[in-house]
């Protein structure tokens, strides 16, 4: 049964605005929407590689369902979009430094995260799952937790507290980013990894034939793009822009094409 354990997300926004800090003097910290708007671009921390999210294709082009959501929300402020590749666990650390205005890719706003920023709506909801070699003899996720199994998990993911509180008798690796995850497994390393669904199907088109998801789901993750405390205005702007692309019909657009489908793959793996 899929699990429901993070705070309501009322309480994480309460949570980190409770604990803002003053703005940063230096670069994309400066300021909310009238900043982005007097410099023209709107400047946003991205997963480096971590398909179907946000990735460079084998084109060469950066894409993927935040990628087009950016992209729609830059032009409809009226500014360049201008991304920074960052691992996944450099994401939130470049947004507290003030490095970007803020950070968009399938973070989980947990009350951890809300100590040092806030979050925004909810964008988009999915289970996380584990995938292994074809080879192991395993069917179902639960069967994983015992001794001498271990599990792969991305770097600064809140998949590894899923995995502590419910597999505690198998060893937690932290190997980096989605591709990486998958090449680990590939490679023996971890006999099992957790992700987010959508990125488990990206990892089986790679290594085709190698890989199967074991019945179960995880857990529900939520996701949403992390912003310092103090910009209330980008905050509210981000908000009313994913009311009324919701309303629209755009993110459930890119959301059928980016993570209930695996046609994007034919184009871009």
């Amino acid at each position: 049964m899929v699990k429901k354990w993070l705070a309501p997300l009322g309480i994480v926004l309460a949570t980190a605005l409770s604990v803002m800090q003053p703005a940063s003097a230096q670069n994309a910290a400066d300021g909310g929407v009238e900043e982005i708007i007097k410099r023209g671009k709107m400047i946003v921390a991205v997963q480096t590689q971590g398909p179907p999210v946000s990735f460079v294709n084998k084109s060469g082009e950066r894409v993927g369902f935040v990628i087009d959501i950016l992209k729609s929300m830059a032009k409809d402020m009226g500014v360049e979009l201008e991304l920074q590749d960052y691992d996944f666990r450099g994401l939130i650390p470049a947004t507290v430094a003030g490095k970007v205005d803020f950070a968009a890719a399938d973070i989980a706003p947990t009350p951890q995260r809300a100590l040092q920023l806030t979050f925004t709506d909810i964008i988009y909801e999915e289970p996380a799952v584990l995938f292994s070699k074809t080879s192991l003899q395993v069917t179902k996720a639960e069967e994983l937790n015992k001794d001498g199994v271990r599990i792969g998990v991305g770097q600064g993911s809140a998949n590894k507290m899923i995995l502590e509180h419910d597999f505690p008798k198998a060893t937690i690796a932290e190997l980096g980013s989605g591709p990486a995850l998958a090449q680990a497994l590939a490679s023996d390393r971890v006999d099992a990894v957790i992700n987010i669904r959508s990125v488990a199907h990206s990892s089986l088109k790679s290594f085709e034939g190698q890989f199967k998801i074991l019945e179960g789901e995880v857990y529900q993750w939520p996701e949403a793009f992390s912003v310092r405390p103090e910009k209330y205005h980008l905050i509210a702007w981000i908000n009313n822009w994913l009311y009324w692309a919701k309303h629209d019909g755009r993110l459930d657009k890119w959301a059928d094409h980016w993570r209930r489908s695996e046609d994007w793959q034919k184009d871009n793996l």
